[in-house]
């Protein structure tokens, strides 16, 4: 046999072979009290945006995709979900203290405004998640409200 064939053989079984190793799930079948759009009394349209283009990766409630069961995809994506949740976890707001608060929001209000988030590689899949001038413009006044 051939080396490239052996070679495409074992990737082969280690693809495979992966696909059985599980990975947590971020959901949640509860909004706890302690969520930012509870604490905050959040306006329907930035409410609507922020769980659009933020919560996925910024709560504890993420809306997997169809390709989430596919390895290393499902690692990349819960890797990507605890990071984005120990930056900032909308679903403990209300658990942070009031100095921690206000340089959340500073930073969230920082991100929006250089294009920081949401990041490039969401929105290159999850469309809807981009925000349009306006939308920026309503969260950074509204945020900028509550400081």
């Amino acid at each position: 046999m051939k080396i490239s064939k052996i070679i495409l053989l074992i990737l082969t079984i280690v693809f495979v072979g992966i696909q059985f190793i599980p990975t947590k799930r971020n959901q949640s079948e509860s909004v706890p009290n302690t969520d930012f759009m509870i604490a905050n009394n959040v306006p329907n349209n930035i409410k609507a945006t922020l769980q659009t283009s933020c919560y996925d990766c910024h709560s504890n409630n993420t809306s997997y995709p169809w390709y989430n069961t596919v390895q290393p995809v499902a690692w990349f994506l819960e890797n990507h979900i605890e990071e984005g949740k120990a930056e900032l976890n909308f679903s403990e707001w209300d658990n942070y203290s009031n100095r921690r608060k206000k340089s959340k929001l500073k930073s969230i209000v920082s991100q929006i405004k250089d294009n920081k988030m949401p990041l490039s590689s969401y929105t290159m899949i999850h469309k809807d998640a981009l925000l349009d001038d306006s939308q920026k413009k309503e969260i950074i006044d509204w945020i900028t409200s509550l400081q």
